[in-house]
């Protein structure tokens, strides 16, 4: 079964830091796109940040200057940088991926979601 595990979230102050992982597991060939999305009570999921297969990134202009994607193709694993983190950042935070997977008759192109993971800011 192919899934997207992530970790990192947690408690944090107003101003830490936080690094979030995604690795796909299974039988995932190649990740080509990961993004990172969030959804705060009561609001729509958002997206945060998304980085290419050729490594070029965009981001939400609320995390532009705090946040960082990037990614470690060789472990099928995208992380998220926080940094300068503020009270609104509090949400679940998703990734999803659009990837190549062995399904093993054929290889199939799969877009996945990872299970959130949750980050408070709070004092």
């Amino acid at each position: 079964q192919v899934q997207l595990v992530e970790s990192g979230g947690g408690l944090v102050q107003p101003g830490g830091s936080l690094r979030l992982s995604c690795a796909g597991s299974g039988n995932v060939s190649r990740i080509n796109v990961m993004g990172w999305y969030r959804q705060a009570p009561g609001k729509q999921r958002e997206l945060v940040a998304v980085i290419q297969s050729n490594g070029s990134t965009n981001y939400a202009d609320s995390v532009k200057g705090r946040f960082t994607i990037s990614r470690d193709n060789a472990k099928n694993t995208g992380y998220l940088q926080m940094n300068s983190l503020k009270p609104e950042d509090t949400a679940v935070y998703y990734c999803n991926a659009e990837l190549w997977a062995d399904l093993g008759t054929r290889i199939g192109y799969l877009e996945v979601w990872g299970q959130g993971t949750l980050v408070t800011v709070s004092s």
